[in-house]
């Protein structure tokens, strides 16, 4: 709204909306977490409680699980991946609108200046989300332990650096 129609702006986004959007946010990632929290409880742990991993992240604690966890992981691709799909489709919706009211412009600098502020976003959001894809939507039988260490690390701590 503030590229593709920033007169309108101030109607558009207002207060009450802001704060819908922030309650949606807010209950959708707590829900998220209570689904997996319900579904974590039916598991049982009697192997070692050391967890291979940076910090305590719902995947290395299936791997220490007694009881097979596939409802776990099968909760988790689909939740996950539904997110992820909606989040990533939303985000090239709004680019796509972004840059057909960029190219109307006249300006070569403003055509400029705003592919290059896009493009840093869409580099950063595309790296962030391939390393979410590769940790929580796929097989969990490929799934290595360094490598989730990794694509971890990569999304906790290199993305938001960037």
């Amino acid at each position: 709204v503030a590229i593709c129609k920033p007169l309108l702006y101030p109607v558009v986004m207002t207060n009450r909306l802001c704060i819908r959007l922030l309650v949606l946010s807010f209950a959708g990632g707590v829900l998220h977490a209570c689904i997996h929290i319900g579904v974590l409880f039916r598991l049982a742990f009697c192997n070692s409680n050391i967890i291979h991993h940076f910090y305590c992240d719902i995947m290395p604690l299936f791997k220490i699980s007694c009881i097979d966890p596939f409802i776990n992981v099968l909760m988790v691709f689909i939740f996950s991946g539904s997110i992820q799909v909606f989040t990533i489709l939303t985000i090239l919706v709004s680019y796509t609108l972004i840059l057909f009211t960029v190219v109307k412009k006249k300006s070569l600098q403003g055509i400029r200046k705003a592919f290059s502020t896009c493009g840093a976003h869409l580099l950063s959001v595309s790296l962030y989300f391939g390393s979410l894809l590769f940790m929580y939507v796929r097989p969990g039988s490929a799934q290595a332990d360094g490598q989730n260490m990794m694509d971890s690390l990569f999304y906790t701590v290199i993305i938001p650096l960037l």
